[in-house]
């Protein structure tokens, strides 16, 4: 189970950190995405975490969760080998009314740590996914066109302001946020970088805010006062982003190149969010990819339509008007697809 080239390295771990070179028991962790290898190993009839990672700066973020108490123990660490041993948290249904609240909460205080030692590459991101997504026809053309136009006034518009550009986890589903019953605890740290902090804002909230009423407690809690016209309209145009970055990822997945066909009754976005929230979606199957994708597509047209769309553009844009010398965070289309 565990690689052969990394056998020394793990039994080296456990004799410094337990004095046995045996397990009693290991469980590969199958959630999620991660390149890295999770075991659930068993000690001296204790249960911890095993990690194998492919990137060593992860393990300066995680030893900075951990250390402000947002991740779980480190208790044994080679950053030569990538090896790692962790205090294993035992989750508990994590109820969304509790979400609401502590989850920014905890963002607030992950932000408030020192920068970490990457920045996210959006144009990765983007050349790999969204534009490649547009030439896909995957979906109408002309609907395509509709919500890319207003994409790039998203683009066009959003600024990157350096007060904002904070370390963030990056990958906050589901499956990284552990509630053991009275406390948040962030895992999975591989994307973790210094990014626009209302992208992390955005991520949970597309699992945790479901209205008006509950944005608003939901920043509150972050910025420790209510929201302001400014705050509301980035965080409103980053949660397109992540829209339009969901629907690009999970459609071009799923569809292996196949125009899609709607379905006729489709899931709500709330709806399907709260069953992934819940545990009970496994985005592996390719018909629930193009699923999620669709409900994050079908909340994007609506919301690319919507008066609040104009008038968060506008208030963006009014504090960092477009000339010369202003820097936005979102890259236009690369030349090839003009």
């Amino acid at each position: 189970m565990i690689p052969e080239e990394k056998n020394a390295s793990v039994a080296r771990a456990l004799r410094e950190t337990f004095g046995v070179t045996e397990l009693e028991n290991i469980r590969k962790m199958t959630k999620g995405l991660s390149s890295d290898l999770v075991f659930r190993i068993v000690v001296h009839g204790s249960p911890f975490l095993l990690r194998i990672m492919t990137r060593m700066d992860e393990i300066t973020c995680m030893k900075a969760a951990a250390e402000a108490g947002l991740g779980p123990r480190i208790l044994y660490c080679d950053t030569e080998d990538g090896i790692a041993i962790i205090n294993f948290i035992e989750a508990v249904r994590f109820p969304p009314t509790r979400a609401l609240v502590l989850l920014p909460r905890t963002l607030r205080r992950l932000h408030r740590l020192a920068p970490f030692p990457n920045a996210f590459n959006y144009v990765t991101a983007h050349n790999g996914f969204i534009w490649r997504f547009r030439a896909a026809g995957l979906l109408a053309h002309c609907e395509v066109e509709e919500v890319f136009r207003r994409y790039e006034q998203i683009c066009a518009a959003y600024p990157g302001v350096d007060s904002d550009l904070v370390s963030c986890h990056m990958d906050l589903k589901p499956e990284n946020i552990l509630f053991d019953g009275s406390r948040v605890w962030l895992v999975d740290w591989m994307a973790a970088s210094l990014n626009d902090r209302f992208f992390d804002l955005a991520i949970v909230a597309n699992f945790v805010v479901t209205n008006d009423a509950e944005e608003r407690t939901y920043l509150e809690e972050y910025f420790g006062q209510p929201p302001d016209e400014y705050q509301l309209a980035r965080f409103f145009l980053m949660r397109q982003v992540l829209r339009m970055f969901a629907a690009a990822i999970f459609l071009l997945l799923g569809s292996a190149g196949k125009p899609i066909h709607r379905n006729e009754d489709p899931p709500s976005f709330c709806g399907f969010q709260e069953r992934i929230w819940a545990g009970e979606v496994d985005l592996a199957d390719n018909n629930l990819k193009i699923a999620y994708g669709m409900v994050h597509w079908e909340q994007l047209l609506r919301n690319v339509r919507q008066t609040q769309f104009d008038e968060a553009l506008r208030t963006v844009s009014d504090r960092h008007p477009c000339r010369e010398g202003v820097r936005r965070l979102l890259p236009f289309a690369p030349k090839s697809h003009g």
